[in-house]
């Protein structure tokens, strides 16, 4: 059975091809913006509340602990 990153690093899956390719899209459009101006226009506009930025926030914190962790097995 072949390793899965392996796979997923020599584009052997389309899907994960596509996420990357996503987010290099995401990536060029949030250059040069500030994300933390962006949050507090979404939430004064109503387009989101303050329980729901919440609660992402706390969400990207968790995610970004797990992300510490792999970051650490691979010495980055």
């Amino acid at each position: 059975m072949a390793n899965p990153i392996f796979k997923m690093m020599n584009g052997g899956n389309r899907q994960n091809g596509n996420m990357i390719s996503q987010f290099q899209q995401f990536m060029q459009q949030m250059k040069g913006k500030n994300p933390d101006q962006m949050l507090n226009e979404l939430v004064s506009s109503g387009k989101v509340n303050q329980s729901q930025l919440n609660q992402v926030q706390g969400m990207a914190h968790q995610m970004q602990s797990q992300f510490d962790g792999i970051k650490n097995i691979f010495g980055f």
